[in-house]
């Protein structure tokens, strides 16, 4: 696993972005749809012409179809693309100044997600997150760690079974999110939807509270690529979870990690 090249990301979105998966995962999500981008800020691989933007997370909201999505995804050559998980009533509403993901306007509703990723895990080798982080390797994980987000997540979707209905799962490219798609939990108090995340690592669980309070907004788009280390974010069954191998698994690997 490594960073993606400009090259090369500018082939994956040219040739292998896919919009129908895009619009198979939000199937039945009538609302405006709010994407977003960093170009450069973990990886530090950016075009020369947005070197002033490299940091920064560039909201796209003015767009027809996701034609247009895959234009900008071209033309920046992003690190990462999310999608906003809040709902909202109109594109007056999603719209807000001028691409700070700080000035979106208010939402009524918020998809619940939970963010589990590889280098929160102690790992007998590289130690705890707090030493990584002293290290400066906070984003780094060896394929324990990634073993270790797998079965957690696995676990964690055992445990949401209990009480909703349609989950889905999805490698990150790093770790592992886990969707609700109940529609009833889209309109969850932000109260709420803590109180559930810290019961659930009161019992073990170790996810990303704010992402799944509903503090960060964002969530890695499925079927976009993961610049930080060349893999595409995919759904995956709960079967395919099982065997599902991060490094090696054609299913999640761009064709220019394949030749």
């Amino acid at each position: 696993m490594r960073p993606a090249s400009l090259q090369e990301r500018h082939e994956f979105y040219k040739r292998e972005f896919r919009t129908n998966l895009i619009l198979e995962w939000f199937r039945g999500w009538t609302k405006p749809i709010v994407f977003a981008v960093v170009i450069g800020r973990h990886t530090k691989i950016f075009p020369a012409r947005y070197r002033g933007d490299r940091d920064r997370t560039i909201l796209i909201d003015e767009y027809d179809t996701l034609l247009d999505l895959r234009r900008y995804c071209v033309e920046f050559k992003p690190e990462s693309v999310y999608y906003d998980r809040n709902l909202y009533k109109n594109w007056d509403e999603a719209r807000r100044g001028p691409g700070k993901i700080e000035q979106l306007g208010k939402s009524f509703g918020q998809q619940l997600a939970f963010d589990i990723d590889p280098e929160n895990f102690e790992c007998p080798i590289h130690g705890t997150l707090e030493e990584k982080m002293n290290r400066r390797q906070g984003l780094s994980f060896c394929r324990l760690e990634l073993q270790l987000a797998q079965e957690q997540a696995l676990a964690l979707v055992e445990e949401l079974s209990r009480s909703f209905g349609e989950l889905r799962i999805v490698y990150s490219g790093r770790g592992f999110h886990v969707h609700v798609l109940d529609e009833d939990a889209f309109f969850w108090t932000a109260k709420r939807r803590l109180k559930l995340a810290r019961s659930l690592s009161h019992r073990g669980y170790l996810m990303d509270e704010w992402v799944a309070g509903g503090g960060m907004r964002l969530i890695r788009l499925p079927h976009s690529l993961n610049g930080l280390v060349s893999r595409v974010a995919r759904p995956l069954g709960r079967v395919m979870v099982r065997s599902f191998d991060a490094v090696t698994d054609p299913f999640c690997l761009p064709g220019f990690s394949r030749s």
